[in-house]
């Protein structure tokens, strides 16, 4: 974990102390249990978890800097990335985990309470009954995914749960500037406007990766997000 903690103060600025880094520990040690019964993640190695779970998640931070969310959304988190890094980073922070598959909610669920983290979330639905649902619907200053959908759906699945002045965060890989080209017009009519894409280089990840950075600039219409399975049928 030494090499976690340098890494994570050399790239991002992020000095993790020594309960972050016990809980990070815990949470590693968890998923590779629990991965071996349930197949969560297609990464099974420690320095897979690290540098492409924890230190990946850890790389949200430049989309916001010193504007840490007080209410954030992670949208089809899977085994909780990056929601769950994020709220270990940011303990005051209110999180909402959005995760359809049954096994994958159960583990956020499991890896909450083991953590002993307070004011989070858990939700096995869909993300369009989210975006539909008046407790939630334009009421975080953050809403992030991480390979979730194609641009243009991303876009109809997130920008619905921020309100306006706040922003959408999408964790892309090599695709991520031509799929923030083809969601252009998604992002105008959902009230979002690009702000910028922040390229992130993680240690011994070849891939490219991307943080899509868009703010929300207007309400989102009531008739968006569409009914479930719509937006994928049918993007933007």
């Amino acid at each position: 974990m030494d090499k976690l903690f340098y890494d994570a103060q050399r790239l991002f600025g992020i000095s993790l102390s020594p309960r972050q880094m016990a809980q990070l520990a815990l949470y590693e040690r968890e998923l590779l249990s629990w991965n071996e019964k349930f197949n969560l993640t297609a990464i099974r190695d420690v320095e897979g978890i690290r540098a492409k779970h924890f230190l990946d998640s850890f790389s949200c931070s430049l989309a916001w800097k010193e504007q840490i969310p007080r209410r954030l959304i992670d949208v089809g988190t899977g085994a909780g990335f990056p929601g769950v890094v994020l709220k270990l980073l940011y303990p005051s922070m209110k999180l909402t985990l959005v995760e359809s598959v049954g096994k994958k909610a159960n583990f956020c669920t499991h890896i909450v309470e083991t953590l002993e983290l307070t004011n989070v979330e858990v939700l096995s639905t869909r993300a369009e009954d989210v975006g539909q649902d008046a407790r939630h619907r334009e009421k975080y200053d953050w809403a992030v995914a991480r390979a979730v959908a194609v641009m243009p759906v991303l876009a109809e699945y997130l920008l619905p749960l921020v309100k306006v002045g706040g922003g959408i965060l999408a964790q892309k890989g090599e695709s991520g500037p031509a799929e923030t080209n083809l969601a252009s017009n998604a992002f105008t009519l959902l009230g979002g406007r690009l702000r910028q894409l922040i390229k992130v280089e993680l240690p011994g990840v070849a891939d490219e990766r991307y943080l899509v950075v868009i703010d929300k600039v207007a309400a989102t219409p009531k008739s968006y997000p569409r009914k479930a399975g719509n937006p994928s049928k049918k993007p933007l």
